[in-house]
């Protein structure tokens, strides 16, 4: 629960060292896992890490009849969600303004935060990049728009924000798209909301940043322009810029842009610990049994899974519990999560 009494709602999946990824807008921690536009990215992060993830205030299963929608308050609440966890330290991403509330807890908290990844970010709101009355109007109307088409069983005033985060995404993903606008939040809210968004500026705390920083972008972003990661990759010491071949607000998994942000991030963040050498004993098929009984499946669950009997299942645990050197399935389940292998693909 935040400091004013908004609940804020959060999840953990996936093992290995922790990774707290910001809330940004349009999340919803009951539909990630099933979506077809970012699935893979959650897939992804849960492979090597525990993955702290948790919705906004005013979005998804966080509160949403709240009285403060603000920048502190999203500050706040990540405070809120890391102290929840009991983290020391971790790296954190943020994701679209989820890279501005990154920016500011990683200078306000120097002593926790190890590594920044920043993707689709920036550090200046619609209002805070230009003076150009013509734009200031722009970014009302789009206020306006969300106001008054947000909650309408029409998605064609969604459409137009879809269009601007996935322009290349399919028709399913587009429905999809559409249809979590509409459930994540309210019209009133979704208004409120962009409003802050276009007040941001964290513009001064960029040369603060202490830890090590990844940004990414993509180079054709309808959404936020290329130019506003490039300025934050600029202004903080020794940031690394990873340019990104994509249309796309969010890199979606049949872009080649996808392998280069998957290979980028894998490589910059933390080297994880070396598994038990004992696994490298298993062979694939006890390889592929040990990651589903690390994810909870009984033997019945697991023979479906492969296509295998219960017998034939029963006698590879019990090669695999001797190669762990383990006398038990929790020993085996408590060993395999250490060294990653929990089943997170369903």
């Amino acid at each position: 629960m935040a400091s004013d009494g908004a609940r804020i709602a959060y999840a953990t999946c996936g093992s290995g060292p922790p990774l707290i990824k910001a809330a940004n807008w349009l999340s919803h921690l009951e539909l990630d896992f099933s979506s077809p536009v970012w699935s893979h990215l959650m897939l992804e992060l849960c492979q090597h890490h525990t993955l702290i993830r948790y919705d906004q205030r005013g979005c998804g299963l966080s509160d949403r009849d709240v009285a403060d929608i603000s920048f502190d308050a999203w500050l706040r609440d990540l405070e809120t969600v890391v102290d929840a966890c009991g983290i020391e330290r971790f790296p954190l991403l943020g994701i679209s303004q989820g890279a501005s509330i990154a920016v500011a807890y990683a200078v306000a908290h120097p002593e926790r935060v190890t590594h920044l990844v920043l993707h689709g970010g920036y550090a200046r709101g619609r209002l805070k990049r230009t003076n150009d009355p013509a734009l200031h109007e722009e970014a009302e109307m789009l206020v306006r728009l969300a106001e008054i088409g947000w909650g309408k069983s029409n998605p064609a005033f969604r459409q137009f924000f879809t269009t601007q985060f996935i322009p290349g995404g399919s028709p399913e993903q587009h429905r999809w798209f559409n249809e979590l606008e509409r459930m994540t939040t309210t019209p009133r809210n979704a208004a409120r909301i962009m409003r802050v968004f276009n007040e941001i500026d964290v513009f001064d705390l960029l040369p603060k940043v202490e830890c090590p920083v990844l940004v990414l972008h993509a180079s054709g972003d309808a959404r936020v322009p290329f130019d506003e990661s490039r300025l934050i990759a600029g202004m903080i010491p020794g940031a690394r810029f990873v340019p990104l071949e994509s249309d796309n607000h969010l890199v979606l998994e049949a872009e080649p842009a996808w392998q280069r942000w998957r290979d980028e991030v894998r490589g910059f963040l933390p080297a994880l610990t070396a598994p038990d050498p004992a696994f490298a004993m298993l062979t694939p098929r006890e390889r592929d049994i040990v990651k589903l009984l690390a994810g909870g499946r009984d033997n019945a669950q697991i023979a479906a899974r492969l296509a295998l009997s219960e017998k034939t299942v029963r006698n590879h645990l019990t090669s695999i519990f001797s190669k762990l050197e383990v006398d038990s399935r929790g020993q085996a389940i408590v060993l395999a999560r250490r060294a990653g292998f929990d089943d997170v693909s369903s």
